[in-house]
């Protein structure tokens, strides 16, 4: 088989074709995309402006917008791009850049939802060693630990799948540069990258979804064991947010990563990661804003500000 030049580009045939309909979904993608940055930039603002969000949650909160900012910054750009202008190569450097950044924040994001789980996990079962158990430092910690997993496995694996010879026929049927439709095109033998690949997402994906499951199966049996009917209201509202995102995130990631090679569609792995790299960054701000009075607070606040000033 005809090996390529592996200083040529590869080719992101994109997610849309050139039709009414898929020129419609490409403006309700868009659109999501615009409403995932403002969204996630309002959520910044509000938690860098007001003094009551400076708590650990919110801190780790703040994170997460700022890894759905960068998930969204590093794919939609590229394919709008591609697809308005029709220009949808990309090179090595390029291809390899959007899988560091992709796994780093996917993989980042995947241990700093662990984190906010036991954040609240402390918070209700441990509410009085709160400030110990949860200091800035440790926070800080944690948020750094979340970085550094997902940039490694990132840095990892955009080496490794750029070290494979490839094939004439480049093409990539994604609309960004996925290590996993990346592979696919190799004229070498990949079984074995493609097992360390897979226990590598089992570690990035099982490990945290583990941790998360225990943090919250131990909130909710102290949930059950309150008498108080705010507090029980309270702490609902505030793990109902967290499960609501988790399982967003989660499910869509293990049904990517996680499938057996034989169960595996293009088709469907595009959509799949429409869903978490552009659907999943957009909700989170409003699932966060509408179930959080805290949250909702602060924007009255800054909204009553703004009012305020243009009166004058």
């Amino acid at each position: 088989m005809e090996k390529r030049n592996t200083s040529s580009d590869f080719i992101l045939l994109g997610l849309f074709k050139h039709t009414r309909l898929h020129l419609a979904l490409f403006a309700v993608v868009l659109t999501m995309a615009i409403a995932s940055l403002l969204g996630n930039t309002l959520m910044l603002l509000l938690i860098h402006q007001d003094h009551r969000l400076h708590t650990p949650m919110y801190f780790l909160l703040s994170q997460l917008s700022l890894m759905d900012m960068m998930l969204v910054s590093t794919i939609v750009p590229r394919m709008a791009a591609g697809f308005l202008t029709g220009k949808k190569s990309i090179s090595p450097t390029g291809c390899g850049l959007q899988i560091f950044f992709f796994l780093t924040l996917g993989g980042g994001e995947c241990f700093l939802l662990a984190a906010m789980s036991y954040d609240r996990y402390v918070a209700i079962c441990h509410p009085l060693r709160y400030p110990v158990l949860m200091s800035r430092q440790v926070c800080l910690r944690m948020t750094l630990g979340s970085w550094f997993l997902g940039a490694a496995d990132g840095l990892v694996q955009a080496v490794a799948t750029l070290s494979f010879p490839y094939c004439s026929a480049h093409e990539i049927d994604h609309f960004f540069c996925e290590a996993p439709a990346l592979v696919r095109l190799a004229c070498a033998d990949t079984s074995v990258f493609e097992y360390v690949m897979y226990i590598c997402c089992v570690l990035m994906l099982l490990v945290p979804f583990s941790l998360i499951l225990t943090s919250y199966s131990l909130i909710l049996a102290a949930v059950l064991r309150m008498r108080s009917t705010e507090a029980l209201r309270k702490a609902f509202a505030t793990c109902s947010s967290h499960l609501a995102v988790v399982g967003l995130f989660y499910g869509a990631a293990i049904f990517i990563y996680m499938r057996p090679k034989s169960y595996r569609s293009a088709a469907h792995d595009k959509v799949v990661s429409a869903f978490y790299t552009i659907f999943t960054p957009m909700v989170n701000p409003l699932i966060y804003s509408l179930r959080n009075s805290e949250v909702k607070g602060a924007l009255r606040k800054c909204v009553g500000q703004c009012v305020a000033l243009n009166h004058e």
